[in-house]
């Protein structure tokens, strides 16, 4: 018995206590709000101000606000135009937020682009009445910084820090662009899956989705129902707002899975069943 005291007593004089054991990061849990477009919405302070509505979206690569939750929040001076082809005009300079709160997590320094996106207005008109306008989308910039986990029954969100700090996506990707030598190699592009159709979007179209110009009648989409004309929104839940929006939406599915593409057709909204099949 004396044997074993004194051993507990060497123990806590060489410093072997329970706080010395290495903290575990704190988790903070946060309130959700699941949209029936399969969409979650968090409450967001930016610069210390408001309380925002925002889609957190983790797929994602950058964080948009609106023009109007810009100027309230102190981001711009003056809110108005912003919409996608102003975005893709102009020279997309991302802006710093001091701060992004969302429940007890802040995220200081993080980036984001000032735009009003035409499918998340879509969406925050489609809502505003029932549970209030949404401003924007939380992507990669916040949530890179945390583990993440979805409790879909309690309707909640909880994150972990995980000591990484994501730089800066749209330097990285301008610099990727500008290297002119990186660009001219020779690369060959082998199809994951066909889906059997082809898209466009007008220089001046600022709407939601891209138009179908063709349709194979014995493709994946031809079999579907799709037809010339439709105006294509989202395929796997994944927006296609530009024709490089539907090429990677379209690579991200694997062959011989069904997949629900909605689309607009003589004004009314629609969701089809597509399966691509394999490439050659």
């Amino acid at each position: 018995m004396r044997t074993l005291l004194a051993l507990v007593m060497l123990g806590s004089f060489m410093g072997f206590t329970k706080a010395d054991e290495p903290k575990k990061p704190e988790t903070i849990v946060v309130p959700i709000e699941l949209l029936s477009s399969g969409h979650f919405v968090v409450t967001a302070k930016i610069n210390d101000k408001g309380s925002y509505r925002f889609i957190l979206d983790t797929g994602a690569p950058l964080t948009i606000i609106n023009s109007k939750t810009a100027k309230a929040s102190g981001l711009t001076k003056k809110a108005g135009g912003g919409g996608l082809l102003s975005m893709l005009t102009s020279n997309m300079s991302p802006m710093t937020v001091n701060s992004l709160e969302i429940g007890s997590v802040t995220a200081e320094k993080t980036t984001a682009i000032v735009m009003d996106h035409p499918t998340v207005q879509a969406i925050s008109k489609e809502y505003e009445k029932t549970s209030g306008p949404i401003e924007g989308l939380i992507g990669f910039p916040f949530f890179a910084r945390y583990s993440m986990t979805v409790d879909y029954q309690k309707k909640e969100l909880t994150l972990t820090p995980n000591g990484y700090k994501p730089g800066d996506y749209m330097d990285d990707l301008t610099k990727r662009m500008m290297d002119v030598e990186e660009l001219s190699k020779p690369r060959t592009v082998s199809p994951v899956g066909l889906w059997g159709f082809e898209v466009d979007k007008g220089k001046t179209d600022e709407e939601a989705g891209v138009i179908v110009t063709k349709v194979y009648a014995d493709g994946p989409m031809g079999k579907a129902g799709l037809k010339t004309g439709d105006r294509v929104l989202t395929i796997d839940r994944r927006w296609t707002d530009s024709i490089g929006d539907t090429a990677v939406a379209t690579q991200s599915i694997k062959p011989g899975t069904s997949t629900e593409v909605k689309v607009v057709r003589d004004g009314k909204e629609l969701v089809l069943k597509a399966t691509p099949v394999k490439g050659k």
